[in-house]
């Protein structure tokens, strides 16, 4: 069986963490910025974790295990 490939969408999307947790970026910050707001702005700029529910599939896609 050949090693599995992994996605590059996903490789340039998420990042593993030192307890294996899977960090990603929030959407809604590259464009139309002039209508939110500075508070919301600056929540969107910080990284934030990938929901338990949604870890096998992303870890599938990185070919991990």
């Amino acid at each position: 069986m050949p090693k599995m490939k992994t996605k590059s969408s996903a490789k340039k999307r998420f990042k593993l963490t030192g307890s294996g947790k899977i960090k990603r970026k929030h959407a809604f910050k590259s464009h139309i910025l002039t209508k939110k707001s500075k508070k919301r702005k600056l929540k969107l700029t910080h990284d934030t974790l990938v929901h338990k529910s949604d870890e096998p599939n992303i870890k599938k896609q990185l070919a991990l295990k």
